[in-house]
């Protein structure tokens, strides 16, 4: 790493700790030339995949817009933030575990399909209803058979 102050390229680490909530290392430098000390940081750089929308658009994954997906199918339903946020993790984990660049958003949609069933019944119907384009009754009661 070059000296932010002298440009030279020695800079030992003298110190190394792991950040408060563990996701980076804070690395304390001296540069050989000036003998000045900084501080970096290293992180983990994980990309997220782009999705790919049914008209075969491609769009940045949007942890907003998947919050904005969970906030209406559970709109005055009994559910916990922290549970929610829970679930977003998980699909995040899933979709840097495939470690593909691209990914259909129908897959996205039955992931978060899977998350809101184990949350709450009602706001998986309700999902499921915008997301797969219920026609008519028939559609709802075949859901909820299958709950």
């Amino acid at each position: 790493m070059k000296c932010p102050f002298c440009g030279q390229d020695d800079t030992p680490v003298i110190d190394s700790r792991v950040n408060d909530d563990g996701q980076a290392i804070r690395r304390r430098r001296r540069c050989t030339a000036c003998d000045k000390r900084f501080t970096t940081y290293e992180t983990a750089d994980l990309r997220m995949p782009q999705v790919v929308k049914q008209n075969g658009k491609r769009e940045e994954f949007s942890v907003d817009k998947l919050r904005r997906g969970f906030g209406r199918a559970l709109h005055k339903r009994p559910v916990a933030t922290e549970l929610v946020e829970e679930s977003i993790k998980r699909i995040q984990q899933k979709l840097l575990a495939r470690g593909e660049r691209e990914i259909e958003a129908l897959r996205v949609g039955e992931m978060v399909m899977e998350e809101l069933r184990r949350l709450d019944k009602v706001a998986y119907v309700r999902f499921a209803s915008v997301y797969r384009s219920f026609q008519d009754i028939d559609d709802f009661r075949d859901v909820i058979r299958d709950l």
